[in-house]
């Protein structure tokens, strides 16, 4: 029976950029079970042509191609399709890289391995910033209120190089920590938890210093799960 328009459910895409056959097939079949339309891409290559024929609301992205950097990939289509989130999966964890791909927009970096349950936690989280569920709180404040609470954000985070007793204290104690600041409960969150779509959003570009902490906790939020 032929659906209606009434009937006809937007379907999220999601396009996985995997060289791994194994992984490419487990995350196919995880996230197809969530009902997502998942298409997958072998290399840089395939998942660039992919891009030129369809629209996807997400890439789950590995870094380490057959055929070019994974980060080039992410480059061209945060210019192509600004509006399609990215997460990156790699085995090959290290500072340098996590904060570049987190300065071409990468909302979530996920090392392997990983469980059904963190890629699940993360790309329902992504897909929940995309659709702009946590832009209430932009909208609600000043611009004097926004320019100050900018402020205050860029201060914790470069002191966090600064001062390693306050970045311990922070780790343990959370958003206690941070009373002495101008802050918001939701920007004690972003801080606490390392989110870099608020804080993106919220705050803008960081530095190389910032977002290694920012990678800091979201490496240790992942290892928590």
């Amino acid at each position: 029976m032929p659906q209606t328009q009434a009937q006809v459910v937007n379907v999220t895409r999601i396009l996985v950029m995997e060289d791994d056959l194994n992984i490419a097939r487990g995350l196919a079949t995880v996230l197809g079970d969530e009902e997502y339309s998942v298409r997958v891409a072998g290399d840089g290559q395939s998942a660039i042509d992919a891009f030129k024929e369809e629209d996807f609301d997400l890439l789950i992205a590995d870094i380490r191609l057959p055929d070019m950097n994974g980060l080039d990939v992410i480059k061209q289509v945060r210019h192509h399709s600004p509006d399609t989130k990215i997460i990156v999966i790699t085995g090959f964890v290290s500072t340098s890289v996590a904060v570049d791909a987190m300065h071409n927009g990468v909302a979530d970096f996920l090392p392997k391995p990983f469980s059904e349950q963190q890629i699940l936690k993360s790309v329902k989280s992504t897909l929940q910033q995309r659709e702009g569920h946590r832009d209430a709180y932009v909208h609600s404040i000043s611009e004097t209120d926004r320019l100050i609470q900018k402020k205050e954000v860029l201060q914790v985070l470069d002191r966090t190089n600064e001062d390693q007793l306050f970045c311990y204290d922070l780790t343990k104690k959370g958003a206690e920590a941070l009373s002495e600041y101008a802050l918001s409960d939701e920007a004690k969150e972003a801080i606490v938890n390392g989110d870099l779509d608020w804080i993106n959003k919220n705050v803008g570009e960081l530095t190389q210093k910032q977002l290694k902490y920012v990678f800091e906790r979201t490496q240790k939020k992942d290892w928590q799960l």
